[in-house]
């Protein structure tokens, strides 16, 4: 296959890719910023274009709407955990066995949530089916396997929607913002130990 050289692409293509690519980030940064002081149900669109300086028109061409704007940033920051459960080193990585694997997956989604709260709280307001979304899908695949793989008497597809859906409503976000995240991960660790047997 030829692969064309960014020569042959017309410089006012290049140019408007270019332009996309920096409103793009422009108004992810400026959605982080304007979470950092308030919640997303009273963070208008209008703020966040006048914040990253381009029309209200472009956020919608680019996003969708709210909960698409909220997707992509939350996906931003989820691409690091993505990448490290599939090509880090263990026990988050492959080559430890799935309990301790579990147990480190729990531990770093934990760690993004207390990292990126009011995204995800935002995120979460908006999104009408966080089931049906790219970020949960994966971590939901990546949980289901670590279960079957320990475990292939328990429901693996169910076990793994209860155990992300304990990272999930007002008692997390609760204990997060009263900086109880390391106890949310001892207890989490416990659950999963309890369900996979404790390592020898």
């Amino acid at each position: 296959m030829v692969q064309l050289s960014t020569e042959a692409v017309p410089m006012a293509e290049r140019q408007e890719r270019a332009d996309a690519a920096r409103n793009r980030a422009a108004i992810l940064r400026a959605t982080e910023d304007l979470l950092r002081d308030d919640t997303a149900d009273r963070v208008p669109i209008e703020a966040i274009a006048a914040r990253a300086g381009v029309g209200k028109g472009t956020v919608f061409h680019r996003f969708g709407n709210r909960a698409g704007l909220l997707r992509a940033l939350l996906e931003r920051r989820a691409e690091e955990l993505r990448a490290r459960v599939e090509d880090g080193p263990p026990p988050l990585g492959p080559g430890a066995p799935p309990r301790d694997r579990l147990n480190a997956f729990l531990a770093a989604t934990v760690d993004l949530a207390t990292r990126n709260i009011a995204v995800i709280t935002a995120y979460e307001q908006a999104a009408p089916d966080r089931h049906a979304e790219p970020v949960y899908r994966f971590w939901h695949e990546h949980v289901r396997g670590l279960v079957a793989e320990a475990r292939d008497d328990l429901d693996a597809d169910l076990v793994a929607h209860i155990l992300l859906g304990s990272l999930h409503g007002d008692l997390v976000l609760h204990l997060i913002r009263r900086g109880e995240s390391d106890r949310l991960v001892t207890t989490l660790r416990q659950v999963s130990d309890a369900l996979l047997g404790e390592a020898p």
